[in-house]
C-alpha cells in the first residue's frame, strides 16, 4: 500500500494544531490571562507557518495522494494571506480591547480561517477544495458577527452566513457537474477529461465550470456577487474587516488561477469569457459605486470590488505575463489595503471608529503622520506616482493590451480615473478642510504605527526599486506553466 505523504502539507498541519492548543489554552486558563497572550501567540504560530512555508522544497510536491499540492505559486499566495493575519492580530491589540471584544476566541478563528485558505490555495482535488473553503468561511460568519452587542455587525454575520451557504450550493453543484462528466474529482482526473471532451461532456463541463467560478467570485466579492461586501465590511468591527480585505480575496484569486491553468485549460474559451465579464462588472459596478460613499468602510468595500476587477484583468488575459501581473496586483494591493486600514484602526471618537470622511477632516493638523500615510495607501490604490500602485496597474493593463483586448484595458485606465476623484477627495479633506471635533487620545498604538509605517515604506520602495519582487511573482507564475 502506497504510504500516505503529508510532509508538503506541514504548513497547514502545524496551524491547525496550533489554532486547537490556543483554543484549549483559551479555554482551561483564565480569560483575563489570556486575551493579550493569545493573539502573540497566535502571530507567532503564523510566522512559524510562513517560516515553513518559505523554506519548503523547491519545485512541486504533492500530500496525501495528490489532493494538496505546494509549488511556487502557492508559496507566494500563502506568504500573502499570512503576512495580511499576522499584520491583523499585530495590528488590533488595542482597537480589540478599546472595543471591548479581546477574547481568546478572536485569533483562534484567524488561525482556523487561515489553515482554510491555505488549504484552498493548495487543494489539488475539488474535496480538498470544498473542505479548506468551509473551513474559511466558517469562522468569517463568526467574526464578521463578533461584536455581540452591535446590531450592524450581527447583521453582517447573517447576511454573510446567508449568502454564502447560497454561494456555497452553487459551487457545489458546478462540481458535481464536473465530477459527473470527468469521473473524478482530482484536478488532473477532470484536466484529462477536458483535453477532447465529447459534445455531452464539454456542455456539462462548461455549466459545472460556470456554477464553480460562481461560488468562488462570491468569495472573491467579484460582481455581480459583491452584495453582501459592504454591509459585511460597515457592519464588522474594523480589525475584521482588514481581514476580510486581503485574506479570503489572495486565497479566492488563487484559487481561480490555480483552476483556470490546470483542470479548465481544455475550456480556455469559457473561462476566459467569465473572468472578462467578472472584471468589467466589478471595475464598473465597484469603481462608480463608491463614488457617493461618505463611510470609509463602504468606500474601501466598494474600491475592493474595483481592485479584484483589476486583478482579474491580468488573468482574463490568460497568459503567463497576465498571471505574473495578477500575483504583482496582489502584492501591492496587500500592502497598501492593509495598511488603510490600520491607520483607520488607530483613529477614535467618542469611544467608537472614526469611519465616516468627515472624521478625518483637518487629519494633517492634528496626527500627520496619520495623515501621511493614507495619503500615500490612497495615491497608491488610485494608481498614482510615486506608488506602488502605478506599476501594479500597468502589470495587468499591459497584458490585456497583448492578448488582443484593448477594450478592456481602456476601461481600466477609465475607472482609475474614477477612482481617482474618491480617494483625491480623501486627501483633501484631510489636508484643506478644518478640523471638526478633536479625536480620541491614545488609540492608536506603537505596533499599529510601526504597521502602517512599514505598509507606506514597502508601497514606495515597490515604486522605486520593484525588480526583485517582480522576479518573485513571475517566478510564482511560471509554475503553472510548465
Amino acid at each position: 500500500m502506497t504510504p500516505v505523504v503529508f510532509l508538503p502539507a506541514l504548513p497547514e498541519l502545524f496551524l491547525a494544531l496550533a489554532s486547537l492548543g490556543l483554543l484549549l489554552i483559551g479555554v482551561l486558563a483564565a480569560p483575563e490571562r489570556t486575551a493579550k497572550g493569545i493573539p502573540l501567540l497566535g502571530a507567532l504560530a503564523l510566522a512559524v507557518t510562513l517560516a515553513l512555508v518559505i523554506q519548503a522544497p523547491a519545485g512541486r510536491a504533492e500530500a496525501f495522494y495528490g489532493m494538496f499540492v505546494t509549488d511556487g505559486f502557492a508559496v507566494f499566495a500563502e506568504a500573502l494571506v499570512l503576512l495580511a493575519a499576522i499584520a491583523t492580530l499585530l495590528a488590533g491589540l488595542r482597537f480589540n480591547a478599546w472595543q471591548g471584544i479581546d477574547r481568546f476566541e478572536l485569533p483562534v478563528l484567524v488561525l482556523l480561517s487561515v489553515t482554510g485558505m491555505l488549504a484552498m490555495i493548495t487543494a489539488n482535488d475539488l474535496i480538498s477544495f470544498y473542505i479548506g473553503l468551509e473551513l474559511q468561511s466558517l469562522p468569517l460568519y463568526v467574526l464578521a458577527a463578533f461584536k455581540r452587542d452591535s446590531a450592524r455587525s450581527t447583521e453582517a454575520g447573517l447576511k454573510y452566513f446567508v449568502l454564502s451557504a447560497l454561494s456555497s450550493g452553487l459551487l457545489l453543484f458546478g462540481a458535481s457537474l464536473l465530477y459527473g462528466f470527468s469521473a473524478g474529482t482530482s484536478y488532473e482526473a477532470i484536466g484529462h477529461a477536458l483535453v477532447q471532451p465529447d459534445a455531452m461532456t464539454a456542455i456539462g463541463a462548461v455549466i459545472g465550470l460556470v456554477f464553480l467560478l460562481a461560488g468562488v467570485a462570491f468569495k472573491l466579492s467579484a460582481a455581480p456577487f459583491h452584495m453582501w461586501t459592504p454591509d459585511v465590511y460597515e457592519g464588522s468591527p474594523t480589525s475584521v474587516t482588514a481581514f476580510f480585505a486581503v485574506g479570503p480575496k489572495v486565497a479566492a484569486l488563487a484559487v481561480f488561477a490555480r483552476l483556470a491553468f490546470g483542470p479548465f485549460s481544455g475550456l480556455a474559451a469559457a473561462w476566459h469569457d467569465v473572468a472578462w465579464l467578472l472584471c468589467v462588472a466589478s471595475l464598473v459596478v465597484g469603481g462608480f459605486a463608491a463614488i457617493n460613499q461618505t463611510n470609509l468602510k463602504r468606500m474601501m468595500a466598494y474600491s475592493s470590488i474595483s481592485h479584484v476587477g483589476f486583478a482579474l484583468m491580468g488573468l482574463a488575459a490568460g497568459t503567463e505575463e497576465g498571471l505574473r501581473g495578477m500575483l504583482v496586483y496582489l502584492g501591492v494591493y496587500t500592502f497598501m489595503n492593509l495598511g488603510t486600514f490600520v491607520v483607520l484602526l488607530g483613529l477614535g471618537r467618542d469611544g467608537a471608529i472614526a469611519e465616516s470622511l468627515s472624521d478625518l477632516a483637518g487629519l494633517s493638523k492634528t496626527r500627520p503622520g496619520a495623515a501621511l500615510a493614507l495619503t500615500i495607501f490612497f495615491l497608491s490604490l488610485a494608481g498614482l506616482p510615486p506608488t506602488a500602485g502605478v506599476f501594479a496597474k500597468m502589470f495587468v493593463l499591459l497584458p490585456a493590451l497583448h492578448a488582443g483586448m484593448p477594450g478592456l484595458a481602456i476601461l481600466g485606465i477609465v475607472m482609475s480615473a474614477v477612482a481617482c476623484f474618491y480617494y483625491l477627495r480623501v486627501v483633501k479633506v484631510m489636508y484643506f478642510d478644518e478640523p471638526g471635533l478633536p479625536l480620541d487620545a491614545d488609540v492608536a498604538s506603537g505596533t499599529q504605527q510601526a504597521i502602517f509605517a512599514l505598509a507606506a515604506c514597502v508601497v514606495l520602495f515597490l515604486c522605486v526599486i520593484p525588480g526583485p519582487f517582480l522576479s518573485i511573482a513571475g517566478a510564482a507564475a511560471h509554475t503553472l506553466f510548465p
